[in-house]
């Protein structure tokens, strides 16, 4: 059953950590079979407070997509992303 690391972005406090977490990310990915859905496109806000914007990244399943999460690689990105931005992150199983 697939899954989705959903990834809401709700400010940016620092530009510049964006950016090296940004050259870092994608590489993180290398070895996952990962799909990503959508990235940082335009949002709508339909309830709750705005969503500066948002990442979605299909994997097979849980197990896989917080393997990916759990990398040592996507860790030393993910500190960028901390260090630049307040987040909302979750993992969402599909049907």
């Amino acid at each position: 059953m697939p899954a989705y690391i959903v990834f809401m972005r709700e400010n940016i406090r620092d530009e510049e950590e964006m950016k090296i977490y940004s050259r870092m990310a994608g590489p993180t990915f290398a070895g996952h079979e990962a799909i990503p859905r959508a990235v940082y496109g335009a949002t709508e806000t339909l309830e709750g407070p705005p969503t500066d914007s948002a990442v979605i990244v299909e994997f097979k399943t849980v197990e896989a997509a917080r393997a990916w999460y759990d990398s040592p690689a996507y860790q030393e990105a993910k500190r960028h992303r901390h260090l630049g931005a307040d987040y909302r992150a979750f993992i969402i199983q599909g049907v």
